[in-house]
């Protein structure tokens, strides 16, 4: 089994007392990103209502995927913890190292030969702690962990900075150093500014050749490329209803092109399906036990001004397709231009 289902299990059985507790104490409803960024606290920190964009918090992810290029050093430190294995659930995913040059074959026998060393040491030491090991050519390390670990209401750490990309299954996932992820695997608290937050309302549906990227696409174009920094981006309304599971991955995948420190959707039925068709239909099982708590409250989406730092409004049915660029990926222009 790929996930850590009892894991899973312990998330969920604690999350609804932790959201309960962090909505009286701050007063109000609460945004899907606070519910999950509230319950994942560390037992240390005090439950109040931290400053958005000011306070650092400590947090404990549940889980932490590497790639192969930056996981060798996070693995180096990671040796000298004096663990004999890993805190929470680890994986190294070997698909950076890979160079598109000449073919998918050749490019990957290439790979193996030239990067032979830190792959076999990549290897080791992922068999000696604990950690869940993608050997070359088992493919690209954010499509494995949307496949195989994502969950909803999960909070997860990455040393890759499209780690995002698991937000299109309703978690907080964020791209960290490999010292940040040394910490979490050896079981220290994880330390974040308290993220600002920025609504996205999506209504209407995606028609004529408009794609899912083109909602990001024209979201860069608005944001710029630091209009995410320090901010968590929120999508809700019909509109995200309506897109794909792993249309909304390709969503959050881009927002680190805005420097989004992560993107994130509700919990849906698109997401409930998904997890089914990739083989952990007893998650999505699990999830709709508690979905209202994968969600934000209904006030905040019915008054979301009041709630997040900045609200943006798209309508998809409207939205045509955005070329980005050339040299920087805000510079947004819809093709009837």
């Amino acid at each position: 089994m790929a996930f850590d289902i009892e894991m899973i299990k312990k998330v969920y059985a604690n999350m609804p007392a932790r959201i309960e507790a962090a909505r009286k104490t701050l007063g109000r409803p609460l945004t899907l990103a606070e519910k999950i960024l509230y319950s994942h606290l560390d037992a240390d920190m005090k439950l109040t209502d931290y400053p958005r964009g000011a306070s650092y918090v400590d947090f404990n992810p549940d889980r932490v995927a590497m790639q192969d290029a930056t996981a060798q050093m996070a693995l180096l430190q990671f040796m000298q913890a004096g663990r004999p294995t890993v805190a929470v659930p680890s994986s190294v995913h070997c698909d950076h190292l890979i160079q598109a040059k000449a073919g998918a074959a050749t490019d990957l026998d290439r790979a193996k030969h030239e990067s032979e060393e830190v792959f076999d040491f990549l290897a080791s030491v992922s068999n000696k702690y604990g950690i869940g090991f993608w050997k070359p050519g088992a493919g690209i390390i954010h499509q494995i962990v949307l496949e195989n670990y994502a969950f909803p209401g999960g909070m997860m750490i990455g040393t890759d900075s499209h780690t995002v990309n698991a937000g299109g299954l309703g978690m907080i996932a964020i791209g960290v150093g490999g010292a940040d992820a040394c910490d979490v695997m050896a079981g220290l608290p994880w330390e974040l500014k308290m993220p600002k937050l920025i609504g996205i309302k999506l209504t209407g549906k995606l028609n004529g050749w408009a794609s899912a990227k083109d909602v990001i696409l024209k979201v860069a174009g608005i944001l710029t490329v630091k209009g995410g920094t320090d901010k968590v981006v929120e999508y809700f309304g019909e509109g995200a209803i309506n897109l794909s599971c792993t249309g909304k991955g390709t969503i959050c995948n881009m927002g680190a092109e805005i420097g989004a420190t992560t993107s994130t959707f509700c919990y849906d039925d698109k997401m409930s399906r998904y997890l089914s068709a990739t083989g952990r239909a007893d998650v999505a099982a699990l999830a709709d036990t508690i979905k209202e708590h994968l969600t934000g409250d209904a006030e905040v989406y019915a008054n979301p001004s009041k709630y997040f730092d900045e609200v943006i409004e798209i309508n998809l049915s409207e939205l045509e397709p955005y070329v980005n660029g050339p040299f920087t990926p805000d510079l947004a222009t819809p093709i009837s231009n």
